[in-house]
């Protein structure tokens, strides 16, 4: 574990390959899994796995979380609450193609809302690393087809991977107000309690509305992959990034999500990968490359 905190973007990789299998099952396993459900357990798993590390120092760092209940609040509400439910929803109504796109707008929504919240801005090299990775995710998504990319249209899914990106882009931004001091497992827990208190009562509402989950082998393993890994772990290492890098260049491996979505359909689904994939994958590293060097000094 120190080896890989050493190498925040190594963390932010892997990040990004949880995220993929995330988005991957979540729309796998749509129709037997309701999408609050999902996210409801979701967390609980991911809670049960963070409270043995997180309890220990509890006591001790209790004042901090209790003065520091406020951005608390704003983290887990955003982080927890909303951004994965969007989502799961999102993955009800529109296609995968449409939702990846959306998706990789999360590095603009952030450095965006860094710029109008912080004040920061990204240098030359960064803007331009940027710009190159999107064209890259913008390639695999359009199929390296003008016409396919024009012939995009928003949809009520679209219209919440878009309320997902902005959720996700003030968490990471938001993620400068956490409280310090505090153990990053104890924050990983209270905010994701917060998440699950606002959660619960729509859970409520949805399982009287009828929908509920219908238990098969794919059902139950997708909730425990989504809880393990992308609620999890993903987490513990998308948070150390930030902290070592920054969001507005830790939100940049975001765009990696694609790439290793189609690494994922290239393995499990027998999906071939075409001229497009790799032009688009040379791209989003090339970008990642560009923002992630130290200038010359």
């Amino acid at each position: 574990m120190k080896r890989l905190s050493a190498n925040p973007y190594l963390l932010l990789s892997l990040t990004a390959l949880f995220w993929a299998g995330n988005m991957v099952m979540g729309r796998g396993i749509r129709a037997d899994v309701p999408p609050i459900a999902l996210a409801f357990w979701r967390w609980t798993i991911a809670l049960a796995l963070v409270l043995p590390f997180a309890l220990p120092h509890l006591r001790e760092q209790w004042p901090r979380l209790r003065s520091a209940w406020r951005p608390l609040l704003f983290l887990g509400a955003l982080g927890v609450g909303s951004y994965n439910t969007f989502a799961y929803i999102a993955l009800q109504y529109t296609t995968a193609t449409n939702a990846t796109l959306l998706n990789s707008f999360i590095p603009i929504a952030t450095i965006a809302l860094a710029f109008l919240l912080f004040g920061k801005r990204l240098s030359r090299l960064e803007a331009a690393g940027v710009i190159v990775s999107l064209l890259g995710v913008v390639t695999i998504v359009s199929r390296g087809s003008l016409d396919t990319l024009l012939g995009l249209s928003l949809n009520n899914g679209d219209l919440w991977m878009l309320g997902a990106v902005l959720t996700w882009g003030l968490y990471t931004v938001g993620l400068q107000w956490r409280p310090q001091g505090v153990d990053p497992m104890l924050m990983l827990a209270a905010l994701t309690v917060i998440g699950l208190a606002l959660l619960a009562p729509i859970y409520a509402w949805e399982l009287a509305s009828g929908r509920h989950i219908q238990l098969s082998f794919t059902a139950v393993s997708g909730i425990l992959y989504t809880g393990i890994f992308p609620g999890f772990i993903g987490y513990v290492f998308y948070n150390a990034g930030v902290a070592a890098v920054g969001p507005s260049r830790a939100s940049l491996f975001i765009h990696l999500m694609p790439v290793f979505g189609i690494i994922l359909a290239a393995i499990f689904l027998g999906e071939r990968p075409q001229s497009y994939h790799f032009i688009g994958i040379g791209l989003v590293f090339a970008g990642i490359l560009l923002t992630t060097r130290k200038p010359a000094s």
